[in-house]
């Protein structure tokens, strides 16, 4: 059974699992994806099935890489459709920034497919009138494509505050990042509340050894 959006993906049960996690769409992402790996550095875009992650599709996305540096959104949820007021399948994730972000997210960016690694990013919108506080958490894991290369990632930004008035556009608190090592689970990340998160201090500094949605069909 195929979904639109993730053909041929891959169920993976979680009833052993689910006790153990909290129940953040961080998290539940996070879980899924290092399910799918198995060991492995990284999984297969094509095994990814939107029924894994009910309770978080509304924030997810899959990302295409197409410069060391750039990426763009191939599926999302409608939460960033939301955000953005507009549809952001085909837009790069860096329109989502402020300009002063957006050199800083492609260092994120070029160290998730090149190490492979995950990055967990704290984000903060700007504000202003018809703009609250408005808190993000941004997730980027890798994925292998058909094409063999590690130029796919699987992520979610869920967000705390009310969106306000469209665009809202981000700036980048602290990331978090942690290597990929075949064979091994990453280690949980553990970057702060959206919104509390510390300054930029732990920028790409690597951690060693932790729901409605309508999905928009892509060509991969």
């Amino acid at each position: 059974m195929s979904v639109d959006g993730f053909p041929g993906g891959v169920v993976v049960p979680f009833a052993g699992m689910r006790k153990d996690m909290t129940k953040t769409i961080v998290e539940e992402v996070r879980a899924y994806w290092e399910a799918l790996r198995a060991g492995r550095p990284v999984p297969l875009r094509s095994e990814v099935d939107p029924r894994g992650i009910e309770g978080a599709l509304d924030c997810s996305f899959i990302l295409e890489r197409v410069a060391p540096q750039v990426v763009r959104f191939r599926v999302a949820g409608g939460h960033l459709n939301d955000l953005m007021g507009m549809e952001v399948r085909g837009m790069p994730l860096t329109a989502m920034l402020s300009p002063a972000s957006r050199a800083e997210m492609g260092a994120v960016i070029a160290a998730v497919f090149d190490g492979p690694a995950v990055a967990e990013v704290s984000l903060m919108a700007e504000t202003g009138p018809g703009r609250p506080a408005l808190g993000a958490r941004l997730l980027i894991l890798p994925m292998r494509s058909d094409r063999g290369g590690i130029d796919r990632a699987l992520g979610c930004m869920p967000t705390t505050g009310p969106i306000g008035l469209a665009p809202r556009r981000f700036t980048l608190v602290d990331v978090r990042r942690t290597d990929i090592v075949a064979g091994q689970p990453t280690p949980p990340l553990s970057l702060a509340t959206p919104g509390f998160a510390e300054p930029m201090a732990g920028f790409l500094r690597p951690e060693r050894g932790r729901a409605h949605l309508r999905l928009v069909k892509s060509d991969d």
